[in-house]
């Protein structure tokens, strides 16, 4: 026990919170504890896509409170079967594993590609490929997949059967591959790591690999589904198809939950016993989930972020233009990385104060998340604060 006279949190202190406690949102905007408002341009991390507290959403959950909460998937879950029913109805899988996270749908992911080459297959195939920069989660075998050393420090050993390569190197990738190789774990937008797109000239050269050698495509779009970047799955701006792919943020607005998609041919892999999971795919979470992705097809909410981006996009590029800090504005639909030549963390905080919340993708990168059902209105309001607080920030540093 602390003998310091100050409270200490129970809480381990894996977080380096900023002190603001928020307390309501609604679509758009959040208040905190002092009654201050703010404009969300972060969306919980690509969470709450629908905005906070979306109204469809949060009349199904009720009615689901008032029946069923949980009871094993040792039993038939008629949400889960509609919820899947749903997101295969919207995709390019045939079957769908429901878990609690992005990590839990990545590791899902690297758990089948190597069952499906070991016991259907009857290959010794177990590395999955990965890229540099690119981020899949924290648990023991998402930290190693990721691409970034930082998450790595002070977990060692890391488990072995990962290789990491460069981004848009071919030849790095073909230099990795060899009779062990499982899969291919790939982002389309490198989110954590600095919001690079995916060249598409690389990533069909990927998905042609994969093919030729027998090595499944799996695609990570735990940041990146749900409608965020103008389709449905961020892989559908490429023309290719994975084998397996992964969702969870935007899945359930805002309710823990992900999900591992996959091929038809993949279901004789994932037979019973061999994965499973206590709380995926509740009937409260399948809830969130099919109301979520039913507001979605209803409101054409993916049509819709395809159409404000362009909006948000060309306004960044309009106001941003001729201001040397900036070094680059990128993207895909509604995950936009502004590049600064210094980092950004002072001018993620100066926001707070003036009523802007957003996130940064690295140290010099600030990241925008806005709701799918966000109005011109509201990334005018937002985009005056940033390109304030921009050019304060270099007025300063000139000073």
């Amino acid at each position: 026990m602390s003998n310091s006279n100050e409270v200490q949190s129970s809480l381990f202190p894996t977080y380096a919170r900023y002190p603001i406690s928020l307390v309501k949102g609604q679509g758009s905007w959040l208040w905190d504890d002092q009654g201050n408002k703010y404009l969300d341009f972060m969306s919980g991390l690509a969470v709450t896509n629908l905005g906070h507290a979306p109204e469809k959403v949060k009349e199904k959950l009720k009615l689901q409170l008032d029946e069923l909460w949980h009871v094993s998937n040792l039993f038939q879950i008629p949400n889960q079967e509609k919820a899947a029913a749903l997101l295969t109805a919207n995709s390019c899988a045939d079957a769908v594993f429901f878990c609690n996270s992005g990590a839990e749908a990545n590791e899902a992911a690297i758990k089948l590609s190597r069952r499906y080459h070991q016991k259907v297959k009857g290959s010794d195939r177990y590395e999955v490929i990965t890229f540099e920069q690119s981020f899949h989660g924290r648990t023991l075998a998402t930290l190693t997949a990721t691409g970034q050393a930082k998450v790595k420090e002070g977990f060692l050993p890391l488990p072995a059967g990962f290789i990491t390569v460069p981004l848009h190197d071919l030849e790095a990738l073909k230099a990795a591959i060899s009779d062990h190789t499982a899969a291919i774990m790939i982002e389309m937008v490198l989110a954590e790591g600095g919001v690079h797109p995916v060249q598409p000239e690389f990533i069909k050269a990927v998905a042609a690999l994969c093919k030729e050698q027998g090595i499944l495509l799996i695609v990570d779009e735990v940041q990146t589904g749900m409608g965020r970047t103008g389709k449905w799955f961020a892989h559908e701006h490429y023309g290719i198809e994975p084998d397996i792919f992964t969702v969870a943020k935007g899945i359930a607005s805002g309710f823990p939950a992900g999900a591992m998609l996959g091929k038809e041919y993949l279901r004789e892999a994932f037979t019973p016993g061999s994965h499973a999971t206590t709380f995926g795919g509740t009937p409260i979470a399948t809830a969130a989930i099919i109301a979520t992705i039913e507001t979605m097809l209803e409101d054409r909410l993916p049509e819709r972020a395809a159409t404000i981006s362009q909006y948000l996009m060309s306004q960044l590029n309009e106001k941003l233009a001729g201001i040397p800090f900036v070094n680059e504005i990128r993207g895909l639909g509604l995950i936009v990385g502004i590049e600064c030549q210094e980092p950004v963390n002072e001018i993620v905080l100066e926001g707070q104060k003036r009523g802007l919340l957003f996130v940064t993708a690295g140290p010099n990168v600030i990241r925008l998340l806005p709701n799918l059902y966000v109005t011109e209105e509201e990334i005018d309001q937002a985009l005056e604060i940033l390109v304030g607080l921009i050019h304060d920030h270099t007025a300063v540093k000139k000073a």
